[in-house]
């Protein structure tokens, strides 16, 4: 048996290298952020993490970014993959402002500064500048269990960190007390998530959004 010499290895074609060379330019052309896909960071069920359908985190995405006007800045309350949507850059302007991340989950520390420690029981233990009083132009919120004291409590936070504008999505039951609590109406737009929950899910708002109508 004769071994290989470099005359007898194969070669590629003048129309084969330049394909291939447009292959390799097209993929660094493309959105070099694996870790801000949604579903990322599993979702954990003992935390009562359920991640939004990536219709609805795209969705949420824009008008977050249409609220927040170019150059400011949106605060995503227990709601990560619609942080992960900003960041990815897909969505139409969110180059143009800047986003963190309030999570209880320790796992997205990984998004370094943006990251946010959330313990909704201590609704004001937020640290400045990240998290400082009426620093965001929006502030959209999530809150984890669909009961009134965490909503209350969520609410303290979203009041304290907000400059006035809220987005708030959360069971259809909590339609009362989010009205009470935040000043919300319920829009008609519907949010949907990876895993179909078998609770009502709404959104809210509290100024005259898209969402709305």
């Amino acid at each position: 048996m004769s071994e290989s010499s470099d005359d007898d290895a194969p070669t590629l074609s003048a129309h084969a290298l330049a394909a291939l060379q447009e292959f390799y330019n097209e993929t660094s052309d493309a959105p070099p952020a694996p870790q801000f896909a949604v579903g990322a960071v599993e979702e954990d069920w003992r935390m009562s993490q359920f991640w939004y359908s990536d219709e609805t985190a795209t969705r949420l995405a824009e008008e977050l970014v249409r609220e927040a006007g170019e150059g400011g800045r949106i605060a995503c309350v227990s709601a990560p993959s619609v942080y992960q949507k900003l960041k990815q850059g897909v969505v139409f302007g969110s180059d143009r402002v800047s986003a963190v991340v309030l999570e209880f989950d320790r796992r997205f520390a990984a998004y370094g500064d943006d990251f946010v420690f959330y313990d909704y029981n201590e609704p004001l233990a937020l640290p400045p500048p990240a998290a400082a009083e009426s620093s965001f132009d929006i502030v959209l919120a999530d809150p984890p269990y669909l009961s009134e004291e965490c909503l209350s409590k969520v609410s303290q936070t979203v009041r304290y960190l907000s400059k006035g504008k809220v987005l708030l999505c959360t069971g259809a039951v909590m339609e009362e007390p989010a009205r009470r609590l935040l000043g919300v109406s319920t829009c008609r737009f519907l949010p949907t998530h990876r895993r179909n929950l078998s609770n009502d899910f709404r959104c809210f708002a509290n100024y005259s959004s898209q969402l709305l109508s």
